[in-house]
């Protein structure tokens, strides 16, 4: 498997350079050269598989190169022996709605499937290839949990991440604020997710800096998500149909990381119909999918704070496939965005996007109005996002045809589902003393400067 950049498609890149780099030099995001496809006969080995089994199948088909047989195998055994559930993930129905619970692993959240597996990946790459890493994370939300559960304690890696102080729900803080391990740094930002993850983008993009302290990242700009993420489509795909038919997901959506897995596993083959992109009052996706022009405005605060994003980074890959593989055009309206502040897609684009993508946004009110229906219907408790993925569904998909991936536990979520249902949502006993244990952060401006001086003096 040889990899390009987004941004230039003369050089290959490894699997090892694309995951241990995390963004390209250039500045643009690795994507695959060829994505393997699968044909009909292909998917019907898949279909019996376990999780795990399609897991090494799947990951291997993009590692080629890197990892043998046995060490996918093992990689995969090892990051989700803890997992709440035997195969990974669950598909439950409720009424029409299909939901594909994706928060069965160590910190509630859909993030876990990818992370545990790549804070596997990197001790078997560092330890083969002698090296040591400081990785460094942006969150809106869950991200940074669940990379510092991966990676705390593990030997030759130090993980620093910035969460943006006072946006994100308690429990998601302490999550990863009440973590003891000394390779361990968790900064709040004073500003939003956005500002977090362009000072993350700008370390990337200084080469002095980025070659100093051996810079790696498991943001969703890692292509190591998205194949991790690719998993569950097929899972889900084979557990709830019989044949050949389509169908659609509805992904509750912030750095395009999560849906993009889908558009993937639907060009290798994958039967799906439509992406839909549910999202929140940040509604930037849903603009481009109107009008065509991308154009980030003033992020707006809500219930759902891992969508409260303006800059899907995830955004760049779909581009980049949507104007025929061309890096000159994609690097064109990434500078566009960078110096006017947007950039216009043309109408062939826009029609190749809506192909395959629907987008709806829906209010926080609607949003509670969802948990509510949720719990007095079937009985059961969802989080936010997932009340978004659901609510948007409703609005603009025939229900029967399409699954919801619901995206965390609703315990990270208390106050929101407690307001909304009456019913408080509890933590998994093991995971409970997150509430009561000290805290450790460090309060830093919202200055690139100040950020870096701090890595660099705990590097």
């Amino acid at each position: 498997m040889e990899y390009i950049s987004t941004r230039n498609t003369q050089e290959i890149f490894s699997f090892k350079s694309v995951f241990l780099n995390g963004l390209a030099s250039d500045g643009g995001l690795y994507i695959p050269k060829q994505i393997p496809l699968y044909s009909n006969q292909d998917l019907e080995k898949l279909r019996n598989f376990s999780y795990k089994e399609l897991a090494a199948e799947i990951i291997s088909d993009f590692c080629t190169g890197e990892f043998s047989e046995f060490e996918i195998k093992t990689i995969v055994e090892k990051s989700y022996k803890d997992f709440r559930v035997k195969d990974v993930v669950t598909v439950n129905k409720f009424g029409k709605i299909n939901l594909l619970e994706l928060f069965h692993g160590p910190t509630l959240a859909f993030k876990d499937i990818a992370m545990q597996a790549i804070g596997n990946m990197y001790e078997n790459i560092l330890e083969k290839s002698k090296l040591k890493v400081n990785v460094v994370v942006a969150t809106s939300g869950d991200t940074g949990a669940a990379a510092i559960s991966a990676i705390k304690n593990r030997k030759n890696m130090k993980i620093f991440v910035l969460h943006p102080e006072n946006k994100i729900s308690d429990v998601q803080r302490k999550f990863m604020t009440t973590v003891e391990a000394r390779n361990v740094f968790n900064i709040g930002l004073a500003g939003n997710f956005d500002d977090c993850q362009n000072i993350v983008k700008s370390m990337f993009a200084d080469n002095d800096f980025r070659n100093l302290i051996n810079i790696s990242g498991v943001n969703s700009i890692n292509w190591a998500r998205i194949i991790f993420q690719i998993v569950y489509y097929f899972f889900c795909y084979f557990k709830i149909t019989k044949s050949n038919e389509r169908i659609n997901f509805s992904v509750p959506t912030g750095n395009f990381g999560d849906i993009y897995a889908g558009y993937v596993a639907k060009k290798m083959g994958l039967p799906i119909n439509k992406l839909i992109i549910a999202t929140n009052k940040n509604d930037i996706l849903k603009r481009v999918m109107e009008t065509g022009c991308y154009k980030p405005s003033e992020v707006k605060y809500t219930i759902s704070p891992s969508m409260d994003i303006q800059v899907a980074s995830n955004f760049e890959r779909l581009i980049f496939n949507i104007t025929a593989c061309d890096s000159k055009k994609t690097l064109k309206l990434m500078n566009d965005l960078n110096e006017s502040g947007e950039f216009q897609l043309a109408k062939e684009e826009l029609q190749k996007i809506r192909n395959s993508f629907l987008s709806e946004s829906l209010s926080d009110e609607v949003t509670k109005s969802v948990i509510s229906e949720m719990y007095k219907n079937y009985g059961v408790l969802v989080d936010p996002h997932t009340a978004v993925g659901i609510g948007v569904t409703k609005k603009i998909s025939p229900e029967e045809n399409t699954v919801v991936l619901s995206t965390a536990h609703p315990s990270k979520f208390p106050d929101v589902v407690m307001k909304a249902t009456g019913i408080k949502p509890e933590l998994p006993e093991n995971l409970k003393s997150i509430l009561v244990k000290k805290e450790k952060y460090d309060r830093l401006p919202k200055d690139f400067e100040k950020v870096k001086k701090y890595i660099r003096e705990r590097k």
